[in-house]
């Protein structure tokens, strides 16, 4: 491993020329601006057309990225102003003559720290395109190039091949690539491996108690399991961008590239490790899982507005699946810590009263006014395509594997659709994808289908978990109340109130704060304890600030919610026992 990192830099003769060059400013961080300068000709038309996305593929929510952009101004080459004007949220029209020399200057405040948008301070600079980089329609399918504008000892990571000599120019293909590219910008380490002969990189920013070495060598057979399932890795470079901070989680996949976000401390404690490993296993598996296996809707992204899809419990859902298996696949946890993290989705799963009104298709559909928008009410009304979509995998990929002896399994529906789909990009459509799964499954699923993606029928979970020797075993749990809680400390400040719940019949409501239990003041720290001294079935009397105005009532307990432990059972048969090992490896055996 070292830091110094050395790309074949195509000779600006062998590639075709840019039909719109940026230059981003990155040199003045305590404003947090991002300063754009975009150089093109204008196309055969007396009005250009630029517009700036709302989304960025990967992230399924508007987010209006226009709305951090000013000092927009447009140039002829010879510096005169040009007339413009804004026609809508996102997309702004010059004035000009066909072939004309433009130049468009603008600004970007970076100051939002994810995966799906831009930061920029004195530390560092990191942007999506699509959260910057204007686009001309006509263009939107020609070459380009970028050009990094930055601090003398900063230099650039970002999937994008150099254009030039100077490195800190790049050149995509077209703008959908640009988009696909994000950048990170500053003084940050670089780490290179390889895998099967091919290059990566690992470029970290921030700090913590991050160890390289050990991380990479389980990304390493990370990379190694998933290039295992697919026959190779569809790609001749792939970069990892990784920022360390004090709170935040995610990633966002791209082609060649994946963007990921993790607690700065979060790297020594086992569970904690585990949650950062499964991470890059989702963002990585989804190179082929919905960037190149993909959704008919997302053959071609329309960046001005939502892109609808029922199928996002696949792309997202299964991805979920298969990101805690593959760390174990990969020997980088057994199956006992393969076991705690499918009871943690399965209790989350069992405690979302949402699951009962809203279907996968639904929550897939709806992405972009639910899932990214949660509120008090979202655990009752929604239901994650994320977590369900984990648990339908896991049945289907059960129910196949069951049926052949493991001879076929899940795996094999995303192989077929790989050899469907990869040569052509096209993008499936539900029936497609569901008749493949069939297919696969010599079977016909459509009460599966009607049941569990287009409708709310409970998971038989426990059923089939049961044909591999395993069994959801309940924990102690307090009495019911219905009540969920901010991670505030001291303070009982209400989250959520769950549907039908002795809560919601006391009428207590999210944001509400107890502060009294049976005449005696309660905290966060003692809830469970004082809660834990009265039977199911008493009632108890509550005092609370609602709205700043006091209010006090009674609620009755209600029956334990427990939740549960995938356990192996200890009546399991010699052929249970056999098809767990098939499933998780060899690790299941020390179960």
């Amino acid at each position: 491993m070292t830091h110094t990192i050395i790309h074949p830099s195509p000779s600006e003769s062998s590639l075709q020329p840019p039909a719109m060059a940026y230059r981003i400013n990155c040199q003045q961080g305590h404003t947090h601006l991002l300063w754009v300068t975009l150089r093109l000709t204008a196309p055969q038309t007396d009005v250009l057309d630029l517009h700036l996305p709302v989304w960025t593929p990967g992230s399924y929510l508007v987010r209006e990225y226009a709305r951090h952009l000013q000092d927009f101004t447009v140039t002829a080459a010879d510096d005169t102003p040009l007339e413009w004007w804004k026609c809508c949220k996102n997309q702004w029209q010059v004035a000009c003559t066909p072939g004309q020399e433009l130049e468009v200057r603008y600004a970007i405040y970076a100051h939002e720290l994810s995966v799906r948008t831009n930061h920029f301070d004195s530390s560092h600079a990191y942007f999506n395109p699509a959260a910057v980089c204007l686009y001309v329609p006509e263009y939107r399918d020609q070459p380009l190039t970028v050009t990094i504008v930055a601090p003398p000892d900063w230099r650039v990571t970002t999937p994008l091949e150099p254009f030039g000599e100077d490195g800190f120019t790049f050149w995509a293909a077209n703008y959908d690539l640009l988009v696909d590219s994000p950048f990170e910008v500053g003084t940050h380490p670089v780490y290179a491996f390889e895998v099967d002969g091919k290059p990566h990189e690992l470029a970290v920013w921030g700090k913590g108690n991050f160890e390289p070495q050990r991380a990479i060598a389980d990304m390493q057979r990370i990379i190694a399991t998933e290039a295992s399932l697919f026959g190779g890795l569809p790609y001749d470079r792939y970069v990892f961008i990784l920022h360390l901070t004090h709170k935040g989680y995610g990633g966002l996949e791209h082609l060649n590239s994946c963007s990921l976000i993790f607690h700065r401390f979060g790297f020594q404690q086992a569970e904690q490790y585990r949650r950062f490993l499964c991470l890059v296993a989702h963002e990585f598996f989804h190179l082929w899982n919905v960037k190149r296996i993909r959704p008919q809707a997302f053959e071609v992204f329309d960046y001005d507005s939502e892109n609808y899809t029922t199928s996002l419990w696949f792309a997202e859902g299964v991805t979920s699946y298969f990101d805690q298996l593959i760390p174990l696949w990969a020997e980088c946890f057994d199956a006992e810590a393969y076991l705690k993290l499918l009871s943690e989705s399965l209790n989350r799963y069992l405690h979302t009263p949402g699951r009962w009104v809203q279907s996968l298709s639904a929550a897939s559909f709806d992405a972009w006014i639910k899932l990214y928008r949660p509120d008090e009410n979202g655990i009752n009304s929604q239901m994650s395509y994320y977590l369900k979509g984990e648990l339908v995998a896991l049945l289907l990929d059960l129910r196949i594997r069951l049926n052949f002896n493991h001879q076929r399994s899940l795996l094999d529906v995303l192989r077929r659709l790989w050899q469907q789909y990869c040569e052509t990009g096209q993008g499936y459509t539900p029936d497609e994808l569901w008749e493949t799964i069939e297919t696969v499954a010599d079977e016909n699923l459509a009460a599966w289908r009607e049941q569990f993606i287009e409708g709310t029928v409970e998971l038989p979970l426990q059923e089939w978990l049961g044909k591999v020797g395993l069994e959801l075993v309940p924990q102690d749990a307090l009495p019911y109340t219905g009540l969920q809680f901010k991670q505030e400390h001291g303070a009982l400040q209400i989250k959520a109130v769950l549907r039908n719940s002795p809560a919601e019949q006391a009428g207590l409501v999210a944001g509400d704060e107890i502060i009294a239990l049976n005449g005696w003041r309660v905290k966060a720290e003692d809830w469970s304890e004082r809660l834990r001294e009265y039977p199911v079935g008493e009632t108890i009397h509550l005092t609370w600030f609602h709205d700043q105005q006091l209010y006090s009532g009674t609620l009755m307990l209600g029956d334990p919610q427990p939740r549960y432990q995938v356990q192996c059972r200890a009546d399991a048969t010699p052929s249970q026992r056999a098809h767990l090992e098939a499933w998780l490896g060899a690790t299941a055996a020390k179960l």
